[in-house]
């Protein structure tokens, strides 16, 4: 049951996620996380270093979607078209259909999809269930929803439980 919560990868930033170490994996399509992965949280402003990663996303050929629980279309909508990307929103993750919504967009399948987020019961859960690729980044700030900042406290109780108790294998074959 661990394994679920467990990413294939980790990286302290958006920007600092290898696009040669996902070409690498035959990763070909992203979904992304929008609050406190892209931006801050309830915020619109993307980074300069997210910007520019993101045109090295395209670059490589790997097409990019946000899947986002906000419900507000708007929102999602103006950094989606900031970055040129299509989107979902109100995407109700873990849940399957936010992420195969996600790899409809990108016409990509289970083996060449990546899942980018910063929450374990959501963005990891939801594309480790799925057997996507996973990657836990870091949150922007610690300026959250509510819920959210209620469920950092269980991810701090998970992350100490697998840390002592679960096995240091990764739940994604895609590990080397």
């Amino acid at each position: 049951m661990l394994e679920y919560f467990r990413p294939t990868r980790q990286a302290n930033s958006l920007d600092l996620i290898s696009i040669e170490q996902l070409d690498q994996d035959g990763i070909r399509g992203l979904i992304i996380d929008l609050d406190n992965t892209m931006t801050p949280w309830n915020n619109v402003e993307v980074g300069p270093k997210v910007e520019a990663w993101f045109k090295k996303v395209k670059a490589a050929g790997i097409r990019a979607c946000v899947v986002s629980n906000n419900s507000k279309r708007q929102r999602v909508a103006v950094v989606a078209d900031r970055l040129g990307i299509p989107f979902v929103f109100g995407a109700t993750k873990p849940r399957r259909r936010a992420f195969q919504a996600g790899m409809e967009l990108l016409q990509t399948g289970q083996k060449d999809t990546a899942v980018i987020g910063d929450q374990l019961f959501t963005d990891i859960l939801g594309g480790n269930r799925l057997g996507l690729y996973t990657i836990l980044v870091t949150p922007i700030n610690d300026h959250e929803f509510i819920g959210t900042r209620i469920m950092r406290r269980m991810e701090k109780v998970l992350v100490w439980i697998m840390k002592h108790f679960a096995s240091a294998k990764p739940f994604s074959p895609k590990i080397h």
